[in-house]
């Protein structure tokens, strides 16, 4: 399985996940359980994206770009949908990068981190989608690329982590016990993959993310 497997499953799960809410106004379907796999794909590609690339300054640039692109379609279907206000997930592999940049490049550990928690901490106070829970999600696929086993045992920590305040308010309810399932699920394709490019669809996300949602909020005027 290559990156544009990769990206084409992403890709579908977030169409999925955006069309159930929207469907279902806003409440949680089976559309969205599908598309839990989204994000975590999309993380594991941002730190491939950093392996690979050839100017990382034009990388970074361009998920500042699209999150700046993107916002007012992403709060125009937050608002279809009853959603509070977030910043979209552009933000969010944006500070995700941040953070590999920051853990990769600086010698000085202690500096390292302390850039990796105010990255998180800017993450969460301007709500970015997923918050510090995603950020820290881009890491972890970078921290343990070379380590499949660690990244795994991490990974499943991580949807632990995420669910399990909804999973003890909720009496273990059977919807959070399948959304953190759905979520870890997300690891099967991202073990497949082979390293290889695949086809060259650079823009493909930058271009479907805002565009989808904003066909999406004029469906909610019709």
């Amino acid at each position: 399985m290559n990156a544009f497997h990769l990206k084409i499953i992403a890709v579908i799960s977030m169409l999925f996940d955006h069309v159930g809410y929207f469907l279902n106004s806003g409440n949680f379907t089976f559309a969205n359980y599908l598309g839990r796999l989204a994000f975590p794909i999309f993380a594991f590609q941002i730190s491939e994206g950093y392996i690979h690339t050839k100017n990382l300054k034009k990388y970074l640039s361009r998920l500042g770009i699209f999150a700046l692109i993107s916002q007012i379609p992403f709060m125009l279907f937050e608002y279809s949908i009853g959603f509070d206000y977030t910043l979209n997930i552009f933000f969010t592999l944006f500070l995700g990068l941040l953070c590999i940049i920051a853990f990769d490049k600086l010698d000085n550990k202690f500096l390292s981190l302390l850039i990796i928690f105010v990255l998180c901490f800017i993450g969460e106070y301007i709500k970015v989608d997923y918050g510090y829970w995603g950020i820290l999600l881009i890491l972890l696929f970078f921290v343990f690329k070379n380590n499949k086993l660690l990244m795994v045992l991490s990974f499943l920590l991580m949807c632990i982590y995420k669910y399990l305040p909804y999973l003890i308010n909720y009496n273990f309810h059977y919807a959070y016990i399948i959304i953190t399932i759905a979520t870890f699920t997300s690891i099967i394709p991202i073990l497949l993959y082979n390293g290889k490019l695949g086809l060259k669809t650079k823009y493909l996300l930058y271009i479907f993310y805002p565009l989808h949602l904003l066909i999406l909020y004029i469906g909610s005027l019709i």
